[in-house]
């Protein structure tokens, strides 16, 4: 995920009409207009602040420095050899006999082949280290899971186009906004009540589908405090846009005192889960006090309306 800041157009304007004042090419206020833009955003993949999402932003560059290993040499070469042995270059030599070179041959098969087997060995080790229903071990890159702790338990629900969150170990729920104290395990378990959605916090942990009659799972841990933005990646319709809601990550202090201030709101029955889940759009942020029982199971069973 990207977050760039508003385009200033009278800089836009400025940098064209020196452009065609001095008769540069496009391509060169075009390259210095998106260096400065890119250079005031805030890229949340590669510098997320959970410990999931940060070792898989480390495997997207170490995998992006392995492919350049091979793009880059090519491209330069490309660009060497068109320059090197053009039309007008007498020099360079003329061999139309040349058919083979076994140095050339080794160079070519050996090095893909190597970095093939290093992204490959990179990929599957980090795959399963960063599998989403694995438990977490360590809550950093520092630091392992104290013994005894357990995770936070959240079930997340997608409705149309809206977020429920249940906390069944407080006995709460909230909507479209999510809590959860730092560095503490979050256990995530995700479904959804008609239609497919991607639920994805990037500064938490990549996305993972939520599904109806399905459950997925993601674990994931917050280190850092803040105000993070997450949102369904996967078109669910007409109010797929406006599909957000806050994670906020808080210090254990702070997140009692949002439990504490959820439990002052009104109780989700079953019949207000069914007014809930009608389609609607831009929902405010909700909260309630209990939760009753079994509603979570009977979402996933798809049986709310009915005995399971």
């Amino acid at each position: 995920m990207v977050q760039c800041p508003a385009v200033d157009d009278a800089s836009s304007i400025r940098v064209m009409s020196l452009s065609k004042r001095s008769g540069a090419p496009l391509l060169i206020p075009a390259a210095m207009l998106a260096a400065t833009l890119l250079s005031g955003c805030d890229l949340v993949v590669l510098h997320p602040a959970g410990a999931v999402a940060a070792q898989q932003g480390r495997l997207i560059v170490i995998s992006t420095v392995l492919m350049l290993l091979i793009v880059v040499p090519v491209l330069g070469l490309t660009l060497f050899f068109a320059w090197r042995y053009r039309a007008s270059n007498t020099r360079a030599a003329y061999a139309p006999d040349w058919d083979h070179s076994t140095a050339l041959e080794l160079v070519i098969w050996t090095a893909p082949l190597l970095i093939i087997i290093a992204l490959g060995a990179v990929t599957w080790i980090n795959t399963h280290t960063l599998d989403p229903y694995r438990a977490l071990r360590r809550i950093d890159a520092t630091h392992a899971v104290p013994a005894g702790m357990k995770p936070l338990v959240v079930e997340v629900v997608a409705l149309d186009w809206k977020w429920l969150f249940i906390y069944p170990g407080l006995g709460i729920a909230s909507v479209n906004e999510l809590a959860a104290p730092v560095d503490v395990p979050v256990e995530f378990k995700i479904t959804s009540s008609s239609v497919m959605n991607s639920f994805y916090i990037p500064a938490l942990a990549g996305q993972i589908y939520a599904m109806p009659g399905m459950q997925t799972e993601l674990n994931a841990v917050i280190n850092h405090a803040g105000n993070y933005d997450g949102f369904s990646a996967n078109y669910s319709g007409a109010g797929f846009s406006g599909m957000h809601f806050k994670f906020r990550g808080m210090s254990r202090a702070d997140f009692e005192r949002w439990v504490q201030a959820s439990r002052a709101d009104g109780a989700l029955t079953r019949d207000r889960y069914l007014e809930l889940a009608r389609p609607s759009e831009r929902e405010p942020v909700r909260r309630y006090s209990s939760v009753s029982g079994g509603l979570y199971d009977a979402i996933l069973n798809q049986c709310v309306t009915t005995s399971c």
